[in-house]
């Protein structure tokens, strides 16, 4: 019964990634579009934290305190069914599918200006793009789509092998490891919970002042020192019993804590932000259902072997990681654009064409 729920939950999971990325960047501003776009990490850091809350209270209650925590869940989703009821589709979607008035009409409410004939046009012009192209599938792995794509999948696979899913899903048991009791190892988790929210706030303001590319290369430094000090406090201190004295324990906890942050306002809202924008509209929801795909594949994959993984590597796991942190520091350096103030339907012309690999693939 719980795997079916966990099905059910996946699905619905996977059409909210699909869609919530893309309605919030087709409808954000071109100077606010990163900060529109995070508040979607934003609110998913929030619901991180509740759900901390409520398995930290709801430890307690035996024998039915799983089942009072699980229950909880149906309520977002209550919440984003009628929600969904209220809220205007997006200008984009509406105009390519011939409704042009209805989406001019959609313009000017988001907008709240009376004059968007400069911005409806431009929307008009990639429609009419994008209906010229009759196999929009297969076009996604055309070689002028081929960028996009493989900075969008790797964008994702990156977001997961930082290895924040195992933190987050595990943390309890990370804690129990390190020596905390059950209740302080779901406490912890709790205050992980709250620096997740409170970081993910900053990317909101800093995302379009200092751009994309900063904040990723910032938090690949500081999560590839948070990895390796904790590997090496556990390498070196970690006994045969299984904990650390209460020091070297708070000190992981300041690390987990330092490492949460990082990635709460880089990789975290970055990963779902930058493929969602860097389509054209002609492959836009393909493409990035390529890419969403890809993290929830990662996600199982990471979430599925990490219990066996630090049982087996045990504190060289976090060497593991921080390896792959310096990939994909190295990946932002050399491959990845910015996108900063570039309007999401001139990213073939602004970004892609006038990179210095990727305009190879540019006809």
């Amino acid at each position: 019964m719980l795997i079916i729920g966990r099905i059910l939950l996946g699905v619905g999971v996977g059409f909210g990634n699909e869609a919530v990325p893309l309605f919030l960047s087709e409808i954000a501003p071109v100077h606010q579009r990163g900060a529109v776009n995070i508040l979607f990490q934003l609110l998913v850091t929030v619901g991180i934290l509740f759900a901390n809350l409520v398995n930290y209270g709801t430890a307690k209650l035996h024998p039915y305190g799983y089942r009072v925590s699980l229950g909880l869940a149906g309520l977002p989703a209550v919440f984003l069914f009628f929600g969904s009821l209220i809220i205007t589709d997006t200008p984009t979607s509406l105009i390519e599918r011939g409704k042009e008035d209805e989406g001019y009409q959609a313009l000017e409410k988001i907008r709240d200006l009376s004059d968007v004939d400069f911005e409806f046009k431009q929307i008009q012009s990639a429609c009419d793009v994008s209906r010229q192209v009759k196999t929009p599938f297969w076009n996604v792995f055309k070689r002028p789509s081929r960028p996009p794509l493989v900075i969008g999948i790797l964008m994702q696979v990156f977001q997961q092998f930082t290895g924040i899913n195992a933190i987050m899903f595990y943390a309890p048991v990370l804690f129990q490891t390190v020596g905390f009791k059950d209740d302080a190892s779901l406490l912890s988790s709790v205050i992980t919970g709250i620096v997740n929210v409170l970081s993910t706030s900053v990317s909101v303001y800093a995302v379009d002042k200092f751009g994309r590319r900063k904040l990723l290369l910032q938090a690949c430094v500081q999560m590839f020192i948070s990895q390796v000090a904790i590997g090496l406090i556990l390498l070196l201190k970690l006994t045969a019993s299984g904990s650390l004295s209460k020091l070297l324990a708070g000190i992981v906890v300041g690390l987990v804590c330092l490492y949460v942050m990082s990635f709460a306002w880089s990789w975290g809202p970055l990963g779902w932000l930058i493929p969602s924008e860097t389509f054209p509209l002609e492959t836009r929801t393909y493409g990035f259902a390529f890419a969403v795909s890809s993290n929830m594949l990662c996600t199982f994959i990471i979430a599925q072997a990490f219990l066996s993984m630090m049982c087996s590597m045990q504190a060289y796991i976090f060497f593991f990681f921080a390896g792959c942190i310096l990939v994909m520091g190295l990946f932002v350096w050399k491959l990845l654009p910015e996108t900063k103030n570039v309007p999401i339907d001139l990213m073939v012309e602004e970004v892609w064409k006038k990179h210095p690999f990727w305009s190879r693939f540019m006809d």
